[in-house]
């Protein structure tokens, strides 16, 4: 099998990072970066800005075009395998061999197991030269929600809380505001940036008024922002109903809540009528809805019972608790997971991927919850 050159991996390092300069665009398509590369020059280079706009193996090529160069015999250098069927745009190994290449450099493969190496196998049967298995963890690492959609079909949840050293996410009398720090909320716009949506329950909305929009860079913007609130309380002047983003916001009410009330809420922002579990929404109906849609990863940030129904149902899949060094006790104040508990550490959810890491003054957790 082909082996890669110094010169490839440096290049497949160079398209990974172009592929993370559309973070938060391309959903629900992958991101990807190419580079097309002759001895170790690079000829063009693209990135995919977003759905229904050309992949990157098609913008590397018109970008060597337009520096003048013929990719003809060079080596096109890809974070994900190429597609090799028709959806938005036309197949990119049609392109690929159209433009000649000699040799392609790839990092992971489709993980759609209907098409997962396909594209490979249309290449290599036209003749041109296939490396796979190059810089894979990182170029794997790109995608985690779009990996995860593309073959459960559901969104890969994460659940984000910042608390204190005692687990509260609130003092008794509801004061939240700030208990991490400057550098924590950084990162917090970071994880939402990276999500399709934002996901909270109606206590959040009634104790703080949220917004759930990203600002970074001196702008402001959101994805999806997601409100579960079964029996439509959510106040007609609260924020994520009367911001400029209000039409990015879904609120998930449940089937017997009030017509009045869901027909205020439908007037001001998206509506969908969720069933109920044992008086609840159903977070299990809810996942495979926002999957039908096309929503991949989707970041939960309470409060306390959201979080302890998505574990309790098995639904998330990894946290980022940030821990502040504070501490404000009370037996009534709210922790990051609520609900009846466990009965046996054997029950309990475990973590794996461990990682820690500092932001100021406070601590990230950041890890993989063990499901099975």
């Amino acid at each position: 099998m082909a082996k890669e050159t110094p010169k490839e991996s440096a290049a497949m390092r160079r398209a990974i990072v172009l592929a993370r300069r559309a973070l938060g665009n391309t959903s629900p398509n992958p991101l990807v970066g190419a580079v097309v590369i002759r001895n170790g020059r690079i000829l063009g280079e693209g990135y995919h800005h977003r759905a229904g706009h050309p992949h990157a193996e098609i913008e590397a090529i018109r970008d060597c075009r337009d520096r003048g160069h013929d990719p003809r015999g060079a080596t096109l250098v890809v974070t994900l395998e190429p597609c090799s069927t028709t959806g938005r745009t036309p197949p990119c190994t049609r392109a690929i061999l159209e433009a000649g290449f000699r040799r392609v450099v790839v990092g992971a493969i489709d993980p759609n197991p209907d098409h997962a190496g396909r594209g490979l196998a249309l290449l290599r049967k036209a003749g041109v030269e296939v490396v796979e298995g190059v810089c894979t963890e990182e170029a794997e690492a790109l995608n985690p929600g779009f990996n995860h959609w593309i073959v459960q079909r559901r969104p890969l949840v994460t659940l984000k809380a910042g608390m204190t050293l005692d687990g509260k996410i609130a003092t008794t009398q509801g004061d939240s505001r700030w208990i991490t720090g400057e550098a924590s909320r950084r990162v917090v716009m970071r994880l939402r940036q990276e999500h399709d949506a934002v996901l909270v329950g109606i206590g959040t909305v009634l104790a703080d008024d949220p917004q759930l929009t990203i600002r970074r860079g001196g702008t402001t913007r959101c994805g999806l922002r997601i409100v579960l609130d079964s029996k439509a309380r959510i106040p007609a002047t609260s924020r994520l109903l009367t911001d400029p983003f209000a039409a990015n916001t879904l609120v998930v009410v449940g089937e017997r809540a009030a017509k009045a009330r869901v027909d205020r809420i439908r007037s001001l922002a998206k509506v969908w009528v969720a069933p109920l579990h044992e008086g609840r929404i159903s977070l299990s109906a809810l996942c495979s809805e926002l999957g039908r849609r096309g929503i991949t990863s989707v970041l939960v940030e309470g409060g306390g019972e959201v979080h302890a129904g998505f574990l309790r149902e098995r639904l998330a899949h990894r946290i980022a608790f940030f821990y502040a060094p504070k501490v404000v006790g009370g037996r009534e104040a709210p922790r990051s997971v609520g609900g009846i508990g466990w009965e046996s550490l054997e029950e309990a959810p475990r973590l794996d991927r461990i990682r820690w890491q500092a932001h100021g003054d406070d601590l990230l957790l950041t890890a993989s919850i063990r499901i099975g």
